[in-house]
C-alpha cells in the first residue's frame, strides 16, 4: 500500500468512527515494559531483565495524531519505568503539544540531567503519576523492594519543588491496607490534594499472585498500545492475550471500532457491572 492509500485508509477510518461514550477517553501507551524496579505485583512483568518492547517516537507520534482525530481526550504514558528511555522527553514534548499527558513513573530516576530535560518540556499539559503505596517505608518497600520509597517521595518533591502537577496512585496491599489513612495524610503533606489520588486493589495479573481477578468483563474499555498490539485495558501484561483487540495498531480507528462492538454485544447483559482500575 502507498503512502497515500494509507492516508486515505486511516481517514476513512476516522470518519467511520469516533470515540463514542461507551469508551473511556483515556488512551494508554506502552512505551517500554523494562524498569529500574522488579515489583512483586506488577501486573506488566516488568523489571529490570525483562525484554524492552519499546513502542518508539514515530509510532507514538503518529498513534498521539490518530487518537486526536478519533477524539481522545487524554494520553497517559507508561511502562515499564519510561524514563529509561532517552526518547521519552520527544514523546511527552510531542503529546503535550497536542492534549492533556500523563506519564506514570516510580520517580526514581527524575534528577540530574533527566530533571533538566524534564524542566525544558514542561506546560501545563503534561502532569505525571507517580506511585505511592505508603507513608512509611515498610508499606511500600514490601512491595517494590528495600529504599524505593524514599527515592520515590525524594521524587515527589523535585517534581513539586520544579512546579509540575503530580498524582499520586496506590495500590492497598496486605501491607498498606491498615495505613490507607496515614497514606493520606502523608500525601496531603507532600502539598498533593485528594483528588489527585487514586487507590486500587491488587489485581492478579503479571508477577501478582493474590488480589482480584480483573478481565475484558469486569473492566471498563481503556484503549492500550504496546508494541504487540492494541489492548481492551493496561492491566495487561506481555504474556496476556484474553484482552488483546488487534495485533495491528494501526489504523487505531479498527481496534477501537472492535472494542466498541464488543462493548455493545454485552451491555445489555445482567450482572455486567464494570469497574475502572486506573
Amino acid at each position: 500500500m502507498t503512502a497515500c492509500a494509507n492516508q486515505s485508509a486511516i481517514q476513512a477510518a476516522v470518519q467511520e468512527h469516533n470515540v463514542s461514550s461507551r469508551l473511556q477517553w483515556k488512551l494508554w501507551l506502552y512505551t517500554n515494559f523494562d524498569c529500574n524496579l522488579s515489583c512483586s505485583y506488577c501486573v506488566a512483568e516488568s523489571s529490570p531483565s525483562a525484554a524492552r518492547r519499546g513502542l518508539g517516537l514515530e509510532n507514538v507520534r503518529r498513534l498521539v495524531d490518530e487518537a486526536l482525530d478519533l477524539g481522545f481526550q487524554r494520553v497517559f504514558f507508561t511502562g515499564g519505568e519510561p524514563f529509561i528511555l532517552s526518547e521519552i522527553y520527544d514523546m511527552l514534548a510531542y503529546a503535550s503539544a497536542r492534549m492533556p499527558t500523563t506519564v506514570l513513573t516510580n520517580a526514581m530516576l527524575l534528577r540530574g540531567q533527566r530533571l533538566d530535560k524534564l524542566c525544558a518540556i514542561a506546560n501545563q499539559n503534561l502532569s505525571f503519576q507517580v506511585s505511592l503505596d505508603g507513608g512509611r517505608p515498610e508499606h511500600h518497600d514490601a512491595y517494590r523492594g528495600n529504599g524505593s520509597w524514599l527515592k520515590a517521595v525524594e521524587g515527589i518533591r523535585r517534581l513539586k519543588a520544579e512546579g509540575f502537577r503530580v498524582l499520586i496512585s496506590s495500590t492497598e496491599t496486605p501491607a498498606n491496607t491498615a495505613f490507607l489513612d496515614e497514606l493520606h495524610v502523608f500525601r496531603r503533606s507532600l502539598g498533593i490534594p485528594d483528588e489527585d489520588h487514586f487507590v486500587r486493589p491488587l489485581a492478579r495479573r503479571g508477577f501478582s499472585q493474590e488480589g482480584i481477578e480483573v478481565g475484558v468483563n469486569t473492566l471498563i474499555p481503556e484503549v492500550t498500545v504496546t508494541i504487540n498490539g492494541v489492548y481492551w485495558h493496561p492491566v495487561v501484561s506481555p504474556s496476556d492475550t484474553d484482552m488483546l483487540v488487534s495485533k495491528q495498531i494501526f489504523p487505531l480507528a479498527n481496534a477501537v471500532r472492535a472494542i466498541e462492538q464488543q462493548v455493545a454485544a454485552v451491555e445489555n447483559q445482567a450482572n455486567m457491572a464494570r469497574t475502572e482500575f486506573t
